[in-house]
């Protein structure tokens, strides 16, 4: 008989918790009208923390622990092999992200037309927009954030990271308060550094401020390696918890009840770790937001560190709920999009483009399949921020079909 018990099983409440950020991601992007939404389902315009701003940093906190999951195999050691994944990965996932901001274009203007061109000409206008795409944005951020997590956690000893975690937040608030870093104008550090590298026509317009900046790709690599310590803490070495050993000597008698015992005790640990761990780090945050206030846009440390807390809490929460209690049948919905998330996130920003950009005429003018669902169909009924709420649920739905249709057929798309 094998001396060693068989714990491992898939953390369902991983890809449930990756389901829900990315279910909520493709939900505040899309609403019926940006002029009429939901407070909480807006970001923060500046200082301060909404629902809404929790979508992004949740997706980026269990890509971390995912990134500590997938280089197991590797025995976290560098390798060739490795590195060409890795490389290959960052730079897929960065194009397909530059990829997504030049088709946006392309539909824009060729659903717009310069009035008194010709077709060669229209087409050109709608293609060459190379000029005006936006550098870096949210796939882009995932692509470096990735890729300089997996590097370090192949070339650095994994009890150093916490210390490198610390440097980087600490150094990028001294950035912040020597640079005029809380700024709300081109004043701004981060403006400035992003202004003179990437230039303003290829950056988001936002006050001169590109919230997937340059410098503030650093707490966001800082946001990932706590993902992926996270991820070493209650992942690793789960095998052996304090009464493993007499659970082993009981798996003689009986192995499927020593099974059972291993794995909650697993779970247990699990659930208690994470659930210190978001404890500590959400109130170190809001805590520390008197002097470094919490920003989205700043991606500041202290919104690292609360945004942080708040998901490990809430993927303890999932863990009890869904693998040691196995309340489980109300989370396909968000299984569907938690197995395919990249691929969910891409497909919805297409679908979204297209809505928004493919017109046909109606009532003598011309209307956009989002307008007329939207203005047509659902403002009359619910009016205008009702209306918007409900077309963005409709817009998830929408893709989770799609998702759902992949996931029965157990067809996951790597990106």
């Amino acid at each position: 008989m094998d001396s060693k018990i068989k714990t491992k099983k898939r953390l369902l409440a991983l890809d449930i918790l990756r389901g829900i950020t990315i279910a909520g991601m493709i939900m505040v992007n899309n609403p019926g009208s940006w002029e009429h939404i939901y407070a909480p389902l807006e970001h923060a315009q500046w200082i301060g923390l909404t629902p809404t701003d929790l979508v992004f940093p949740f997706f980026m906190f269990i890509m971390g622990i995912s990134t500590y999951i997938s280089l197991k195999k590797y025995n976290f050691e560098f390798s060739h092999a490795a590195a060409i994944k890795i490389l290959k990965r960052t730079i897929l996932i960065f194009l397909i992200g530059t990829a997504i901001g030049w088709f946006s274009k392309f539909c824009y203007y060729w659903s717009a037309p310069t009035e008194g061109i010709g077709f060669g000409a229209q087409l050109w206008e709608s293609v060459a927009t190379f000029d005006r795409i936006r550098i870096l944005g949210v796939m882009q951020r995932l692509a470096l954030c990735y890729g300089a997590t997996a590097i370090i956690a192949l070339t650095m000893k994994h009890k150093h990271i916490p210390y490198l975690i610390v440097t980087l937040l600490i150094g990028y608030f001294i950035i912040l308060i020597t640079g005029n870093g809380y700024a709300y104008n081109e004043t701004n550090i981060l403006s400035i550094v992003d202004r003179a590298i990437l230039t303003l026509p290829h950056m988001y317009k936002d006050n001169g401020i590109d919230p997937e900046g340059l410098l503030s790709t650093i707490p966001a690599v800082a946001h990932v390696l706590l993902g992926f310590c996270v991820g070493k803490l209650i992942l690793d070495k789960t095998s052996k918890p304090k009464e493993s050993e007499a659970i082993q000597q009981e798996s003689a008698v009986n192995n499927q009840i020593a099974n059972e015992r291993q794995h909650t005790l697993v779970l247990d640990k699990q659930i208690i770790t994470l659930f210190l761990i978001g404890t500590i780090l959400t109130f170190s945050g809001f805590l520390l937001s008197y002097g470094c206030p919490i920003s989205k846009k700043l991606w500041s440390p202290t919104f690292v560190l609360t945004t942080c807390g708040l998901a490990s809490s809430f993927l303890a929460l999932l863990i009890w709920i869904i693998d040691a209690k196995g309340f489980k049948k109300w989370s396909v919905f968000f299984e569907a999009f938690g197995v395919n998330p990249l691929f969910m996130y891409v497909l919805a920003d297409v679908l979204g483009i297209l809505l928004g950009c493919f017109h046909f005429p109606y009532n003598g003018e011309t209307i956009s399949i989002h307008g007329f669902v939207y203005n047509t169909l659902l403002v009359p009924v619910f009016g205008d921020i009702c209306g918007s709420f409900i077309y963005a649920l409709l817009f998830v739905g929408l893709n989770w079909c799609i998702g759902y249709q992949l996931y029965k057929r157990k067809i996951y798309i790597k990106i």
